[in-house]
């Protein structure tokens, strides 16, 4: 499981990364709790899966497939609706800070470098 994580950072650079979580989930719940009171009920499905994965990533957990799986879904979303006729360019950005938090991975404040984190062993 740690080939799936680039660094657990630390510090800085940590807290940067669980700044970028938080808002990156922030306006995808934003994004879907706006699209369940007014769209049609495909895009409620794949607004739901967007925010399922917004919420691994708020927590830090399986971020490169919850970062992986909300890109997918957002370029979904772009291409279902068509954004290039209405100028809505949301779904993409969205879909970018989804392939960014896959590759840079969850930082030291998550659930992902407790449970697969480097481990410290010390010989008696």
């Amino acid at each position: 499981m740690q080939r799936l994580f680039s660094t657990f950072a630390n510090g800085w650079p940590g807290r940067g990364l669980l700044l970028l979580r938080l808002l990156t989930a922030a306006a995808v719940m934003h994004q879907g709790i706006a699209a369940f009171h007014e769209a049609a009920s495909v895009l409620q499905i794949q607004q739901a899966i967007v925010v399922a994965a917004s919420v691994l990533i708020v927590v830090g957990l399986w971020t490169p497939i919850a970062g992986t799986l909300m890109a997918i879904a957002e370029v979904w979303i772009a291409v279902s609706s068509q954004f290039w006729q209405s100028g809505d360019w949301y779904p993409v950005m969205l879909a970018a800070l989804g392939v960014a938090l896959a590759m840079l991975g969850p930082g030291a404040c998550s659930i992902d470098a407790r449970l697969f984190g480097r481990k410290h062993i010390e010989l008696p």
